[in-house]
């Protein structure tokens, strides 16, 4: 009787330990990493432009020659083909308060981290897209970059405005835009500007110039990644005294650029200051 009640005892305490164990690994499993968190992200933008006019078009993760990028492509998160304009999206996954106006060259991410002016990037994405279609003179292009609602935009009022073509939304109020531009469009010029076979047309070269292929996609990933590294490297690089060679810091060569006359130009450490 007593050695039963003990086995009763361990057998429950191992039954829970069991339980705990699971539980513990469901939650585990069930927290998203940083690449399900990228791709949550891009179902949310998915389900918005499902939500868009039929006579709509989409392409998404568009990667196309560009001979002026670094990399030598363009990587576009989103295209939208509609007979008003083409919309060409850039989606960011960053959390916090994001600052930045159409005329900086650098945004920033709570006032610290610095990111890329992301409508100049699109600007570079604009360009690739018109050198696929060939397209000459004049077409409507509207250029969108999504942010999550883990951001708040502290960015020029211009940028959150519907005439402008150059919009920053949150991921959940996508569609609405578009939708919304395409209104203002349509009462500046009720006659659409593709028909539903240009519309086609336009849609099938960038699909067809859209490259699929694995390994040029992981080599451009991996020139950005290696460019980037080399541009934090050159801004991270010390000057050195132009008599001995060692490293200054940022302020000693800042004192000798702006005293000219004394240093014509070059710079010097402390040391070799005092001997001029």
């Amino acid at each position: 009787m007593f050695s039963r009640i003990i086995n009763n005892i361990f057998k429950r305490e191992s039954t829970e330990k069991v339980s705990v164990t699971n539980k513990q690994r469901i939650e585990k499993q069930s927290k998203p990493t940083p690449s399900r968190i990228g791709e949550l992200g891009e179902y949310k933008i998915n389900i918005q432009l499902d939500q868009l006019p039929k006579n709509s078009k989409y392409l998404s993760d568009v990667l196309i020659e560009n001979n002026k990028a670094k990399s030598g492509y363009s990587q576009i998160d989103h295209v939208i083909f509609t007979p008003f304009a083409i919309f060409v999206v850039e989606t960011k996954n960053y959390s916090g308060t994001i600052y930045g106006d159409r005329s900086r060259t650098k945004w920033s991410v709570n006032g610290k981290f610095p990111m890329m002016n992301p409508f100049n990037q699109n600007y570079g994405h604009i360009q690739a897209i018109k050198g696929v279609l060939e397209i000459e003179g004049e077409t409507q292009f509207v250029s969108m970059v999504s942010f999550t609602k883990r951001c708040t935009f502290k960015v020029s009022d211009e940028l959150r405005k519907i005439q402008s073509n150059d919009l920053i939304v949150y991921d959940i109020e996508l569609s609405e835009y578009i939708t919304r531009k395409i209104n203002i469009l349509k009462l500046q010029n009720p006659e659409p500007i593709y028909s539903t076979n240009e519309l086609q047309n336009l849609y099938n070269k960038i699909k067809s110039a859209n490259i699929t292929d694995l390994y040029i996609r992981d080599k451009h990933v991996e020139t950005l990644k290696e460019k980037d590294r080399e541009s934090i490297k050159n801004e991270n690089h010390l000057s050195n005294c132009k008599t001995c060679g060692n490293p200054v810091s940022e302020k000693v060569k800042k004192y000798c650029l702006l005293n000219k006359t004394r240093f014509k130009g070059n710079i010097y450490c402390f040391e070799h200051q005092k001997l001029l």
